[in-house]
C-alpha cells in the first residue's frame, strides 16, 4: 500500500514538471517569437528611406526651396535615425556655385544652372546632374497700406526700374515706393525679372537688398510703401499679393500657363548622386511628399503642369 501511494505521488509530480516545461517552453517560444517580430521590424526595407542609411548630406542655395527641403528632410531623417540632413540658404546662385565646387552635395536653385553658371564656369555646369522636385510661382507683394490690387507688367518694369517712384501714380496711395529686393545671386530674382518683367534690372539708390526670402516677407510688411517680391509659398496676410496683368498667382493659373511668373525647383548634384544622397532625392519625388508637402507648403508638383519650360524659357503646352 505505501509502495502505492509512493508510486502515485511520484507519478503527480512528473506530471507537473512536464506540464511546467511545457508552459516554459510556450513562454519562451512567444518570447522568441517577440524577438523576431522586433527584429523583423528594425530589419532594413527596400524603400525611398532606406532605414539602414547613415551619414551626413549638406545642401545650400535657393530660398525659395528651402522651407520645402527643410521639412522633407525632418520626415526623411525621423525614419532613418543615422541620417543627418543640413539645409542652408544663400541663394540660387550660392548653390550652384558651392555644389560646383563640391563644397555642398545639394545645390537648390530656382534657376537652370547654364543660366547661372556661363562663359568660365560653363563647363562645371555640364558637371552638375538636374533633379526637378517641384514647381514655385513668384507674385509682386506690397505693404498692405499701397493700396493697390494689380499691376501690369509695363507698370512693374516703371516701378522696378525707378520710373515710377510713387504708389498714386498706379491707383493707390499718396506714398512713396520702397523696393524691397533680391540680390543678383537670387533665382527668384531671376525668375521675377526673366518672366514678369521681361528684362534684368539695376540696383537702384535706395533700394533694400536682402539674401533671405522671409526677411523680404517681413520688411515689405512693416515698410510703408514698400514692394517686393516672394514665392507663394512665403504668402500670407502680412502682405499683399498683387495681380499680375490682372490675373491671380494662384496655383491653378501657374498649372494652367496663365500665370506666367513661375519656375521649376531643381536640386543639382554634382554628378550621380551617392546612395543617401539618392535615396533622400527620391524621398522627394514620392506621393507622400508630392501630394503632401509640396502642396501644402504652395508649390506645385511638376507632374501636374499643364505647360513646361526650357532652359531658353520657352513655353509649350505637353
Amino acid at each position: 500500500m505505501q509502495f502505492r501511494k509512493s508510486w502515485i505521488m511520484a507519478l503527480a509530480l512528473t506530471s507537473v514538471v512536464a506540464l511546467s516545461a511545457c508552459g516554459n517552453n510556450g513562454n519562451n517560444t512567444a518570447t522568441n517569437n517577440g524577438g523576431n517580430n522586433a527584429a523583423a521590424t528594425n530589419t532594413p526595407t527596400e524603400s525611398s528611406s532606406g532605414s539602414d542609411l547613415s551619414g551626413s548630406i549638406l545642401a545650400s542655395g535657393s530660398t525659395a526651396l528651402q522651407p520645402l527641403v527643410e521639412q522633407v528632410a525632418e520626415s526623411f531623417m525621423d525614419a532613418n535615425n543615422g541620417v543627418d540632413i543640413q539645409v542652408q540658404g544663400g541663394g540660387s546662385g550660392t548653390g550652384l556655385t558651392q555644389v560646383a565646387e563640391k563644397q555642398v552635395d545639394i545645390g537648390n536653385s530656382d534657376v537652370f544652372a547654364e543660366e547661372k553658371l556661363k562663359d568660365a564656369d560653363a563647363e562645371k555646369a555640364k558637371a552638375l546632374v538636374d533633379h526637378q522636385v517641384a514647381v514655385v510661382a513668384i507674385a509682386a507683394v506690397s505693404n498692405p497700406d499701397a493700396g493697390v490690387d494689380s499691376l501690369t507688367k509695363q507698370q512693374l518694369v516703371d516701378i522696378f526700374t525707378g520710373k515710377i517712384t510713387n504708389w498714386k501714380d498706379v491707383g493707390g496711395a499718396d506714398q512713396a515706393i520702397q523696393i524691397i529686393n533680391r540680390p543678383s545671386s537670387s533665382g527668384t530674382r531671376a525668375t521675377f525679372e526673366n518672366f514678369a518683367l521681361g528684362t534684368k534690372t539695376e540696383d537702384l539708390q535706395g533700394s533694400v537688398q536682402e539674401d533671405s526670402s522671409g526677411t523680404v516677407k517681413k520688411m515689405i510688411g512693416e515698410t510703408p510703401g514698400a514692394i517686393g517680391y516672394l514665392a507663394l509659398s512665403y504668402l500670407d496676410d502680412t502682405v499683399k499679393t498683387l495681380n499680375y496683368d490682372g490675373v491671380e498667382p494662384s496655383v491653378d493659373n501657374v498649372i494652367s500657363g496663365k500665370y506666367p511668373v513661375w519656375a521649376y525647383e531643381h536640386m543639382y548634384t554634382n554628378g550621380e548622386p551617392n546612395e543617401i544622397v539618392k535615396a533622400f532625392l527620391d524621398y522627394m519625388l514620392t506621393d507622400e511628399v508630392q501630394n503632401g508637402d509640396v502642396v501644402d507648403l504652395g508649390y506645385i508638383p511638376a507632374n501636374q503642369m499643364q505647360v513646361s519650360r526650357d532652359v531658353e524659357g520657352n513655353v509649350t503646352k505637353k
